[in-house]
């Protein structure tokens, strides 16, 4: 069969003037003027800066920031700003971003605060502006879920060790603020350890909170709820969340013990009420029960209840040898005194919101650590989280009332980022002109104006 339509040749020239692609980056570009994250940088890193040099290490580090979201993995693809000057500014050479790298790795203590320093304030910046879009601003609990998750190395960089997945490279922690079901979450904390660090040791647990915790709003610190997996169940790590003075909820992962399966057993089936799916809503062959009073709990956290999960595993699950009775149990504790026990397990398991935060931290440049010093790897680390926490105001701020707040960073280069315009200049004003039949473009325009609406911090 032959088709009868016909296929013109493209000529193809490189001689197009005025034209920029990544066009859609000026969002992020607002968020960092009405963040004052770009100033906020600036001023935190000045101690950096050498004499007489031209490029701003806060600009530095935030073009790199901005090459990530815009989906870079390495500190040469800030090529991508520096070929369009016209909109992201002045960029510094490949040389002058590695010398910056290497002397804040070299003051890594320092380097690192001073990051933080500057993404805690824009955070409470970035909160306050989106007034009752924010985390936190209906009242409930703002859940902050803490994971562990491996990093692959291919060579042998500073610290990469064997990972108990049996693969080589980094095991970092990662602590991120969830902003619920219709909306994405920011990084906290993303704490380098080596490959062979453990997944449920208390000290890096306790350390990456204590980043996190530095990181919150103030006026929000009291609506926090802290969630790991049973790697954060430690008695060391519990202590210290319930430390008087602290006001922490929690909902932590319990490991399945003896003395657990064996008050399992001991329930009586009146004591199970049934579970709830991901939308809320009761979900055959899933029970939910409450063991605080069956197991001893002594030496730990007073006020801490037991509960724990019954559910038929899944057609072609290979049973495990906890499995009691042809069903899968999972434990949990918390310390919310009310509540049904089904939403209490179902706001536990929304723990698993985690697991797509880390898969779109990696998909902007935690997939690969492209350094070798492991104190360079983790100035990468806090890069990485400044490029998710543009991406996360960004959509707060500008996207909220619509679907795209929940995009992930792929949908949101693929629709948002990608677009090309040509940049005009006339009456002494920069217009830019987005093609006209791009599907997304008045959402773009929408989402850039509401953001050009928002006054500069002094």
């Amino acid at each position: 069969m032959q088709t009868i339509a016909s296929q013109r040749k493209i000529v193809v020239s490189a001689d197009g003037t005025g034209l920029v692609s990544q066009a859609g980056g000026l969002l992020l570009l607002e968020t960092l003027r009405i963040t004052g994250l770009n100033k906020a940088l600036s001023a935190q890193m000045e101690r950096w800066r050498p004499p007489r040099a031209v490029h701003d290490p806060g600009k530095v580090i935030t073009d790199l920031a901005l090459t990530l979201a815009l989906g870079g993995d390495c500190l040469a693809d800030i090529a991508m700003l520096r070929a369009q000057s016209e909109l992201f500014g002045p960029i510094a050479s490949d040389p002058t971003v590695s010398r910056l790298i290497d002397r804040l790795a070299a003051d890594s203590v320092r380097a690192l605060k001073a990051i933080r320093i500057a993404r805690a304030t824009a955070r409470q910046r970035a909160w306050t502006l989106a007034d009752n879009h924010a985390p936190g601003a209906d009242g409930e609990l703002i859940p902050i879920d803490i994971d562990a998750t491996i990093v692959i190395a291919h060579s042998g960089k500073e610290q990469a060790a064997p990972t108990w997945k049996k693969t080589f490279g980094f095991h970092p922690m990662t602590v991120f603020a969830d902003h619920g079901a219709g909306a994405a979450g920011e990084p906290l904390a993303l704490l380098l350890r080596p490959g062979n660090a453990g997944s449920n040791t208390a000290a890096d647990h306790i350390e990456a909170t204590r980043l996190a915790l530095a990181q919150f709003p103030k006026h929000r610190r009291r609506q926090v709820l802290i969630r790991t997996d049973s790697g954060g169940g430690t008695r060391e790590f519990l202590t210290w969340l319930t430390k008087p003075g602290r006001q922490l909820a929690y909902s932590i992962g319990f490991t399945l013990t003896e003395e657990v399966q064996t008050a399992i057993l001991a329930l009586p089936e009146q004591a199970w009420t049934p579970a709830y799916d991901a939308e809320g809503q009761v979900r055959p062959g899933a029970w939910v029960a409450e063991l605080t009073g069956m197991v001893r709990l002594e030496g730990w956290p007073k006020g801490m209840r037991l509960i724990v999960r019954k559910e038929r595993p899944h057609p072609g699950a290979q049973l495990r040898f906890t499995d009691i009775d042809g069903h899968r149990f999972t434990c949990f504790v918390t310390n919310t005194r009310r509540g049904q026990l089904a939403d209490l397990e179902l706001r536990h398991r929304r723990r698993a919101r985690c697991e797509d935060r880390i898969r779109c931290a990696k998909d902007t440049g935690l997939a690969n650590l492209p350094l070798h010093d492991f104190a360079q790897n983790q100035i990468w680390c806090e890069i990485v989280a400044l490029a998710c926490e543009l991406l996360a105001w960004m959509q707060m701020l500008a996207l909220h009332g619509s679907s795209a707040r929940c995009y992930e960073p792929k949908r949101l280069r693929l629709r948002l980022f990608a677009v090309a315009a040509r940049l005009v200049r006339g009456g002494r004003r920069l217009r830019l002109r987005l093609a006209a039949r791009w599907p997304w473009s008045e959402q773009l325009v929408t989402a850039i104006t509401r953001l050009q609406a928002l006054p500069t911090p002094t």
